[in-house]
Parts: C-alpha cells; sequence; structure tokens
C-alpha cells in the first residue's frame, strides 16, 4: 500500500508539493490539514480517545477527528470522508477559520500544519473504527477548557492548541 501523501503549502495555504505523511513529520514541513468539530444539540462537543494502537499520541483525547486533505480534494470532502473512516457517520461541515501551528512530539515527529477547523452537528452515536479511535465522548466547551488546564497530559498536542484558537474565535 502507498503511503498517504499531504499537501505540501506556504503560509497563504497554497499548495508547492506532495510529500509522503512520514517525511513531512518528520522534516516539519508546512502541510495542509484539517481538525472536525461535531457538537450536538447540547452545545457539547464530540471528543475522541485516539486508538492504542495509533504510531503517536495513542490513547490521548483529542478533537472529533483531523487528518490531511488529498491533492484534488476540498477541505469538506476531506473532513467528511475522514469522519465516516474514524467515527463511522457523515453530517454536513462548514469552513471556520484556519491557521499555523507547530506540535513536535517525543519521538521526533513534529506536526507543522496549516489547519482548517471545520464544524458540524450530530446528535446520534458514532459507529468508532477501532483502528482509529477507542472511544468518544460529548463535553461542554466549558466543561473542556477547565479539564484540559487540570489535566493536559491526556489531550493531544495539537488538540491543545487547535482548541484554544477555536475557544477564542467563538469567543468574538
Amino acid at each position: 500500500m502507498k503511503e498517504e501523501q499531504v499537501i505540501l503549502v506556504n503560509e497563504k495555504d497554497e499548495q508547492i508539493g506532495l510529500m509522503p505523511k512520514m517525511e513531512a513529520h518528520e522534516k516539519a514541513l508546512l502541510h495542509r490539514a484539517f481538525s472536525v468539530f461535531v457538537f450536538n444539540d447540547k452545545n457539547e462537543l464530540m471528543i475522541q480517545q485516539r486508538a492504542l494502537g495509533k504510531y503517536h499520541s495513542p490513547g490521548l483525547w483529542t478533537n472529533t477527528c483531523c487528518s490531511h486533505q488529498r491533492e484534488g480534494e476540498t477541505n469538506i470532502e476531506a473532513g467528511k470522508r475522514r469522519l465516516q473512516e474514524e467515527m463511522g457517520f457523515s453530517t454536513e461541515l462548514k469552513d471556520t477559520i484556519s491557521f499555523i501551528y507547530k506540535a513536535p512530539f517525543d519521538n521526533g515527529l513534529t506536526e507543522h500544519e496549516f489547519d482548517h477547523i471545520l464544524v458540524g452537528y450530530y446528535n446520534e452515536e458514532p459507529n468508532l473504527n477501532p483502528e482509529e479511535a477507542h472511544a468518544y465522548k460529548w463535553m461542554s466547551l466549558e466543561d473542556l477548557k477547565k479539564d484540559m488546564k487540570d489535566n493536559p497530559e491526556i489531550y493531544t498536542a495539537w488538540f491543545k492548541i487547535i482548541f484554544d484558537k477555536y475557544y477564542k474565535h467563538i469567543q468574538q
């Protein structure tokens, strides 16, 4: 199986090339990514606990799902694809804010991403792919913000960054 390619971009989110995902993370090169935040009618965010077999950040809690766009794929198409692959459901998504962040990991890899936050709404149970997600739960943004402060070690590095950016965005 061919390794997934990521889209290398400049600071304006313009494509400048393609590279195997692992190589881009080893070299900490800026690439396009997306993060999906799915809310229910109570305005609670669905978060997932990453599968225990993941090569980085296994067992940590993170946003509903996230990944990388494929060449020729829109942010929304990519978000819907991964939401189905990881969480086993589909919903309409809206592209909200985007920004660049960098998050190094203990294993030598670095996320350096031009991230697009996609927001959707869903009220049913997901059908988790056990290779991607170990568990899920719904949390209010206020409870999540407090828990991230009290227990930062149980959340992924990128989720702490993107949650803060999104939280500040919706407070404006």
